[in-house]
């Protein structure tokens, strides 16, 4: 460890600065949707060229099938399954990270480090009872070790469909401020149930309350007119913000969570990139992804970053193809595989709801090829104070371990386990995977992904076996009953 500490930090002293750090995040991005992960259908030259300067992990996993409880993690060390509060979040939730908690963000402003987050948050805002939309927002990225912020406040399909900046709503008027709702109607705003003839997308489920921008949302609103959104611009607005971020900050080293939010619904790509990949919205959604990534990394080459620049891609959870809105993406699918051969989808405790690619590029330093260790976003917060010589606060990263080896390519050697959240708590060692009874049903019907739920034991040996086909519970009752019980000492640790 010692030597590993003196190593990178030689490296720093070589280039003149710490190395920089770009996190980019991506929405509902599945194991099977890009070229460097085995896809023949819809190009990604831009993620494919990390892949092809970098480290390619093949059995990474997300924390979570969902958003909210993956983020969390991501961010604290702490898998989100230990609170019984970290389910999607609502668009008016309070913050789930308190000012004072361990992040990625704090550590690295410990290190001296300018960092930014821009994009996706659904962490929730604000203390109990929700944000004040219409004055300073507080319990907030600014809170807990950001610098600064561009955020959704949840997802585009949840309103209040609205930019952050630092601390207050983009844009806002006072003569026209925001209400919110989760629970009630208000206002007179139309609403996709009420008024489907206003709409230009159709919803599938649910979807169906307040209207902007010719869509429906989750969620009631009222107000706030001057600052909402158009869903075309989100993508550019995000990476022009992460490129400004980037170039204000390129004498001093910055961490950059650049949590986009292209491929989640509802999926309305900018006109340049609409109907060109030939597989739907969400087919064209990709493109726009790979574009906005390609911004991101030509600015880094012409700023001369590239070399001491560490960039990880990773996504949140599995894919989903309806998601709930009709978008053609269902239709137009044709051969495309986002799941590859995995089983499941986004919400499944099967493969395909939390392995997801993980892609390191760091010129300087990682090296290029291939990893099939197993590695789990748990770990950033414990990996990445290891690269910038801070501690960590184990009573709060709980669950984070330095995997810095592993992840520059200097090890291979895998984490000991890896806990997987959906409707049922999965974990998997070694080649094998266990699955926790559930009364859940067993396939979401209106996503059409089967969930892993079962009222018995599940065990799957993944060597011989990696879409999960074959149940060995019955045959194998004392391996069944070791991860059985490995799981529940971990939970209760």
């Amino acid at each position: 460890m010692r030597f590993l500490l003196i190593f990178f930090l030689s490296i720093s002293l070589v280039y003149g600065q710490k190395p920089n750090v770009i996190l980019i995040y991506v929405d509902d991005l599945g194991y099977g949707d890009l070229g460097s992960y085995g896809s023949k259908t819809i190009k990604t030259p831009h993620m494919d060229r990390l892949a092809k300067q970098g480290l390619r992990f093949t059995q990474a996993y997300s924390t979570s099938a969902t958003c909210t409880p993956s983020r969390y993690s991501l961010l604290t060390g702490s898998y989100a399954v230990r609170r019984k509060d970290t389910g999607i979040a609502t668009g008016d939730a309070s913050a789930l990270i308190l000012p004072g908690q361990q992040t990625i963000a704090s550590i690295f402003s410990k290190a001296g480090y300018q960092s930014s987050a821009i994009g996706k948050w659904h962490l929730g805002l604000g203390p109990q009872g929700g944000p004040n939309w219409n004055g300073k927002i507080t319990q907030g990225p600014l809170d807990i070790g950001f610098t600064e912020a561009f955020i959704l406040p949840a997802t585009g399909d949840r309103v209040p469909c609205v930019y952050v900046e630092n601390d207050q709503v983009l844009g806002l008027q006072a003569n026209d401020p925001i209400q919110v709702s989760y629970t009630k109607k208000i206002g007179d705003m139309p609403t996709g149930k009420e008024n489907p003839e206003l709409l230009r997308m159709k919803h599938s489920h649910g979807h169906d309350q307040s209207i902007v921008n010719g869509v429906g949302r989750i969620g009631f609103m009222q107000g706030g007119n001057a600052a909402l959104w158009k869903d075309e611009d989100i993508a550019q607005r995000l990476t022009d913000r992460a490129k400004s971020f980037m170039r204000r900050n390129q004498k001093s080293p910055f961490f950059l969570y650049f949590a986009t939010h292209d491929i989640h619904v509802p999926r309305l790509p900018h006109v340049k990139f609409l109907g060109k990949s030939g597989y739907g919205n969400r087919g064209d959604a990709l493109l726009q992804l790979d574009d906005s990534v390609g911004q991101l990394m030509k600015t880094l080459d012409s700023l001369h970053l590239t070399q001491n620049t560490l960039v990880i891609l990773t996504s949140d959870n599995g894919p989903v193809v309806d998601d709930g809105y009709h978008d053609q993406s269902k239709e137009l699918l044709g051969n495309h595989q986002p799941a590859a051969h995995l089983k499941g989808g986004k919400y499944s405790s099967f493969e395909a709801g939390t392995r997801v690619p993980f892609i390191i590029s760091w010129p300087a330093k990682v090296k290029k090829g291939q990893s099939d260790a197993l590695v789990s976003q748990i770990d950033l917060v414990s990996s990445m104070a290891a690269l910038v010589g801070q501690s960590v606060d184990a009573s709060q990263a709980k669950d984070s371990e330095n995997q810095l080896a592993t992840w520059t390519g200097q090890s291979k050697k895998s984490r000991a386990y890896i806990i997987e959240q959906a409707g049922s708590l999965a974990i998997r060692q070694g080649d094998w995977k266990y699955i926790s009874p559930s009364k859940g049903q067993a396939v979401n019907a209106l996503v059409g992904i089967e969930l892993g739920n079962n009222p018995a034991d599940q065990l799957y040996d993944l060597s011989k076996d990696p879409s999960e086909k074959n149940n060995l519970a019955m045959e194998n009752p004392n391996k069944a009953q070791e991860l059985k019980s490995l799981l529940r000492a971990l939970m209760e640790k």
